[in-house]
C-alpha cells in the first residue's frame, strides 16, 4: 500500500502489508465505526478468502484477526459494502463446463457468519461472462453494476455498466429472469442527459510536453530513447537492441494503444526516416498473441518496406524518400490490410490481411516501434498519430502531406 495527500501525489513509497505468496483480488473496506477491514483470495491455497482487520493507520494488517468467509470454486473478484444493515460480499466464481458468474452473499455481522448465499446471472458467454465488477450508486440514488467481462474477442476484455435494482435486500443485477438471475443488458438510458459527448483519446499530434494518457509503452521505457524535446512537435524513438533480435513484442521502444472496435478504424503516422541506421527497423505494428508490422528496414544505405506477420517477412520496395506514410484499417471482424503512402494522399495496401486476436486478456494493440539487431543506433520522427474510429461523434481523418 502507499498513501497521498493528493491524489495527483507525491506517494509514498510503497508499503508491504504482509509476506506471503499467492494472494491476490484484494479489496479493503471501511466500516461505519472507521475500523477499516481488508479482504483478500488465497489462490495458492484452494481459493480461501479472509478477512482481516486493519491497523488504525490502515498500513498493516492484523494476522490474528483473520476470518475465513468464503473458499473454492476458483472464486476471486472480491468486493465488500455496507447497505441499508447488511453487510455484503460479492465475488466471481468458475465451474468447469459453465464458466464464470456472479455471486454474493450477505450477514448482519462484517465477519459473518455468511449464510445466505445467492448466485446473480447466469455464466452467459455469448455475452462474455459479464462477473468481475463493482456495485455504484449515483447521487440520484440509482444503482448499477460496473462489470469487468471475463472472456472477450480480439478487442480484449470490455466493460459495461449494468442497471441493478433492489429485491428483499439483494440487488438483480441486468435484466431479471424467470429464474430469478439477471442478466446482461445490451442498451439502457443514459445515466445523464444533456452533456457533451466525451469519447477518449486516439490521435496525437506530439505537441505537448508529455503523451497523451492514451499511450502504453509495451516495455518499461528507457528515458534516454525517447524524447518529445529534441525536436519540438516531433516524437523521437531512437533505437536499440530487441530483447531476441527481430521480435518486435520484446522491442524495448515501443508505444501502444488500444484498437477500438468499431464499424470502421483508420490509423495513420507520418515518419521522419532520414536518422535511420544500418540494422535499424520502424513503423506501424499490432500485436497480441500474434503480432503484424509494417516496417521500414535499413541495411547499409538501402531502406526497403517490409510485412511482418508472427516473424515471417514479405519485402517490398525501396523508399528513398526521407518521409513515408503508414496506414492501417480495420473493422468489426478486425482484419487489418496496412498500406503506405509517400505524399500522405494516394495510399497503397502491402502485405496480407492479419486477423487480431485475443492475446493476454488485453486484446490486439497499436502500436509505434523502433529497435536495431545491432546495437544502439539510429532514430526516427514521429510527426504525428492519427486515429479516426467510427464512434459516437462524426469525424473527419485530416490528411497533413
Amino acid at each position: 500500500m502507499t498513501t497521498a495527500t493528493n491524489p495527483a501525489g507525491p506517494w509514498a513509497p510503497l508499503h508491504r502489508m504482509m509476506a506471503s505468496a499467492g494472494w491476490d483480488d484484494c479489496c479493503p473496506f471501511w466500516d461505519d465505526d472507521g475500523q477499516g477491514y481488508f479482504v483478500g483470495t488465497h489462490f495458492a491455497d484452494g481459493y480461501k478468502t479472509y478477512l482481516f482487520k486493519l491497523t488504525p493507520d490502515g498500513r498493516d494488517l492484523i494476522p490474528e484477526s483473520r476470518v475465513l468467509i468464503n473458499e473454492g470454486n476458483r472464486r476471486e473478484a472480491n468486493k465488500l459494502y455496507k447497505i441499508n444493515g447488511w453487510y455484503y460480499h460479492i465475488f466471481s466464481e468458475f465451474q468447469p463446463g459453465r464458466g464464470r458468474y456472479l455471486m454474493i452473499q450477505r450477514a448482519r455481522k462484517i465477519t459473518g457468519p455468511y449464510t445466505e448465499v445467492k448466485q446473480l446471472m447466469h455464466p452467459q458467454r455469448e455475452a462474455n461472462e459479464p462477473n468481475q465488477g463493482a456495485l455504484v450508486q449515483t447521487e440520484a440514488g440509482d444503482w448499477y453494476f460496473l462489470t469487468h467481462h471475463g472472456t472477450g474477442a480480439w478487442e480484449g476484455r470490455a466493460l459495461s455498466l449494468l442497471p441493478v435494482t433492489w429485491n428483499d435486500n439483494w440487488p438483480v443485477i441486468g435484466e431479471l429472469g424467470p429464474d430469478g438471475l439477471g442478466r446482461m443488458v445490451w442498451a439502457s438510458r443514459k445515466l445523464v442527459s444533456g452533456t457533451p459527448i466525451v469519447t477518449p483519446q486516439t490521435s496525437d499530434e506530439f505537441d505537448a510536453p508529455c503523451l497523451g494518457p492514451q499511450w502504453e509503452w509495451n516495455h518499461q521505457p528507457r528515458a534516454d530513447m525517447w524524447s518529445l524535446t529534441e525536436r519540438p512537435g516531433w516524437l523521437r524513438l531512437r533505437a536499440f537492441k530487441p530483447f531476441e533480435p527481430d521480435n518486435m513484442r520484446k522491442a524495448g521502444n515501443t508505444l501502444t494503444q488500444r484498437c477500438y472496435r468499431t464499424a470502421t478504424n483508420r490509423v495513420v503516422v507520418r515518419l521522419d526516416i532520414s536518422g535511420m541506421a544500418d540494422g535499424q527497423r520502424a513503423g506501424l505494428c499490432h500485436f497480441a498473441r500474434g503480432y503484424s508490422a509494417l516496417s521500414v528496414h535499413q541495411s547499409g544505405e538501402t531502406r526497403t518496406l517490409e510485412f511482418w506477420l508472427n516473424g515471417r517477412v514479405t519485402s517490398g520496395p525501396a523508399i528513398t524518400n526521407n518521409v513515408i506514410y503508414l496506414q492501417s484499417t480495420w473493422g468489426l471482424d478486425g482484419r487489418c490490410q496496412y498500406a503506405y503512402s509517400l505524399d500522405g494522399i494516394t495510399f497503397t495496401t502491402f502485405g496480407d490481411w492479419y486477423q487480431f486476436d485475443w492475446g493476454y486478456y488485453r486484446g490486439t494493440r497499436v502500436g509505434l516501434y523502433c529497435y536495431n539487431n545491432k546495437g544502439e543506433s539510429g532514430y526516427v520522427d514521429l510527426d504525428w498519430f492519427r486515429y479516426d474510429y467510427a464512434g459516437p461523434e462524426i469525424r473527419t481523418l485530416a490528411t497533413h502531406p
